[in-house]
């Protein structure tokens, strides 16, 4: 059971998992050092045919009964709690990499690239979609202090993961390209943090690179922020250059947490995710007093009462400690199998000491929604429990059951963007082996019903509606509403008039235009959301180096050519229609595979070739009323992804 999770967790070769778990029990190591022996050689990629694998295997079985960190030497004012926000692929993982091996909570080598993101969705994509904790040891001034370090994703879909690892610092590092200068979700990260109140340390990264230009960035910077360009640092996360400076800045400038020892214990989930041995792993900010393994702790979300089994600092695997202490950040186990027992947001505090409760976090906006179906019905209660696993750590997803006529029983999904679909998607196959139809993505709408009954009916006068099929009459509604956002666009100036007519074209209403040096403009649009929600950001980068009534028809007709043309072909003849309620509004035939039945008939009675037309007839209409029509599961998304002709 230990090597199949372990081999599912991390992909390491099934052979060698075996292998691996045949040494601990050598040792006589119980189950659970033996899964933490496990995921310590997979951290560490140990060789398994190297000439000392013994001896580091040797060490790595001992380290997991013998080392732990005595917690308490660390009082409040040492310990620093900071998170790396940046727009995407401006250097935060690599970064991470090396705060993690000047510390030493990693060994040295050329090896260590993007040891954070520990998803294999992360690794292929090249990008960081979970939240990732590390805690840090750096001596300053002779004095030894603990760094609580968050790795959050730069992709505006993921924008709730910043949001969440924010309430658990005082500090961040805000990380700049010295190439590419300020981008959009740099903007947007900095007001996170701003609204927030937390110390801002401004990092220019690359400076390493041919065409960097830190001056131009620092003034950008100075301009854009409002701060002043003496505080920011010029690094280069890939050669280590001034990476130092860094740490010494995150002592001296961010403060301490307001924790106090001395109060009965109170934590913050501020992250969780499903191990399938252990159950749910809860990643904790400690608010005031301390836990230790024993306490019988209560979850303020469901009044439980829980018994802590394990508990201990990311470095950046698990590593058990005795106690956590006010203003430390960790991970707790206590037991917790069922997924709805650790709500992220949910307060912990000691069984015979209540406290009052954190006040948790916002609700994440879901703007995209879209049908999940498993592809045979029989799968649907081991895809629902899937489901159920991965939004555990995924606060951001909402769910809803939903059915259909063609795809049976399934879920209407909401997510933050079509990039956090994808992800959700790929992380079910890969991680749960789950294969799943996705529809075709909506955005949600607003009507205001001028019906006495509808409006009895639902309650209120103004509903909400994420399914299509759902959608109410114009007859019975007095207006619609479309959701509306504010992007931001940082581009050449050079490109400023093809931008300006593709947000144009998009419905896109200009608020304001800024130039951030003599060469780049920073453009604000109001857009509706349906018109930028597909391919609008594909569109965008190759210009610069749903569901709205007027334009239903050719919409519906476009998407019913595409899904013909997507659709493989049967032994009969299926109807693809779009439809507003109950009026057709386009429809599009795929032509049956024919079959030449009076080939063989060289003249003869003409009756017999009758017979056989007639015969044939009646086998495909039998067929249309009986066949069903497989229906590939990445059709909805290739369809929407196609550029308009």
């Amino acid at each position: 059971m230990i090597v199949s999770v372990f081999h599912r967790w991390c992909g390491t070769p099934l052979p060698r998992c075996v292998f691996l778990f045949k040494m601990c029990r050598r040792k006589m190591l119980n189950y659970s050092t033996s899964y933490s022996v496990l995921r310590r050689c997979w951290m560490k990629r140990l060789p398994v045919f190297s000439n000392n694998f013994k001896q580091q295997f040797s060490n790595l079985s001992t380290q997991s009964d013998k080392e732990v960190i005595d917690l308490s030497k660390f009082p409040v004012d040492r310990i620093r709690n900071f998170c790396i926000i940046a727009h995407i692929d401006h250097g935060k993982s690599t970064l991470a990499d090396r705060l993690l091996e000047m510390t030493g909570a990693i060994a040295k080598t050329d090896k260590n690239k993007q040891v954070l993101d520990k998803l294999q969705v992360e690794r292929e994509r090249g990008i960081t979609v979970k939240a990732q904790t590390a805690s840090l040891f750096y001596t300053h001034q002779g004095q030894q202090h603990l760094l609580n370090l968050i790795d959050t994703p730069g992709h505006v879909d993921f924008s709730y993961e910043v949001s969440r690892s924010i309430s658990a610092c005082q500090g961040v590092l805000l990380i700049v390209d010295a190439n590419q200068g300020i981008q959009a979700q740099t903007v947007a990260n900095f007001y996170l943090a701003f609204e927030t109140q937390l110390t801002i340390i401004p990092v220019i990264n690359k400076i390493d690179l041919k065409n960097a230009d830190p001056e131009r960035v620092e003034s950008q910077i100075e301009k854009v922020f409002d701060i002043p360009r003496e505080d920011c640092i010029r690094i280069s996360a890939k050669l280590g250059t001034n990476v130092e400076k860094i740490l010494q800045a995150v002592v001296e400038r961010i403060p301490p947490p307001a924790a106090i020892v001395g109060d009965p214990f109170k934590a913050l989930v501020f992250d969780s995710n499903f191990d399938h041995y252990r159950g749910v792993v809860a990643n904790i900010a400690v608010f005031a007093g301390h836990v230790k393994k024993g306490d019988k702790i209560v979850s303020a979300h469901l009044g439980k009462t829980y018994e802590v089994n394990e508990l201990g600092l990311l470095r950046p695997e698990e590593h058990p400690t005795q106690k956590l202490f006010a203003g430390q950040v960790g991970y707790l186990t206590a037991g917790m199998k069922n997924v709805k027992e650790a709500q992220v947001g949910d307060t912990l505090y000691c069984k015979d000491q209540p406290v009052e409760a954190l006040p948790g976090f916002k609700p994440a906006k879901a703007m995209v929604f879209a049908g999940m179906y498993p592809v045979d019905q029989s799968e649907y209660p081991g895809l629902r429990s899937a489901i159920e696993r991965l939004t555990l750590n995924d606060l951001s997803v909402t769910v809803q059951t939903d059915s259909s006529l063609a795809l049976g029983a399934g879920w209407r999904l909401g997510f933050l963007g079509l990039l956090h679909m994808e992800v959700f998607n790929q992380r079910l196959e890969q991680e749960y082996n789950a294969s799943v139809i996705i529809t075709a993505p909506t955005v949600p709408y607003k009507a205001v019903l001028s019906s006495p009954k509808l409006i009895k009916e639902h309650g209120k006068e103004e509903i909400t509606v994420v399914n299509p099929a759902l959608f109410p009459d114009r007859s019975v509604v007095s207006e619609y509403l479309e959701p509306m956002v504010l992007g931001t666009i940082l581009a050449p100036d050079t490109y400023t008039g093809k931008i300006m007519t593709l947000c144009l074209s998009r419905r896109g209403v200009q608020n304001n235009m800024v130039y951030v040096d003599e060469h780049r403009v920073m453009m604000k649009y109001l857009f509706p959301l349906n018109e930028i929600v597909v391919d609008f950001y594909d569109l965008l980068k190759s210009m610069s180096s749903g569901y709205a009534r007027a334009r239903a028809y050719s919409t519906g007709k476009v998407i019913c050519e595409r899904l013909k043309d997507s659709i493989p072909r049967h032994l009969f003849e299926i109807a693809i229609q779009a439809a507003i309620g109950s009026k057709i509004i386009a429809r599009e035939t795929i032509k049956a595979y024919r079959k030449n039945v009076l080939a063989k008939c060289y003249g003869g009675d003409i009756t017999r070739k009758m017979k056989l037309l007639k015969k044939q007839a009646e086998g495909k209409k039998k067929m249309r009323r009986i066949g069903n029509v497989e229906v590939p599961k990445d059709v909805f998304l290739n369809v929407l992804k196609k550029k308009d002709k």
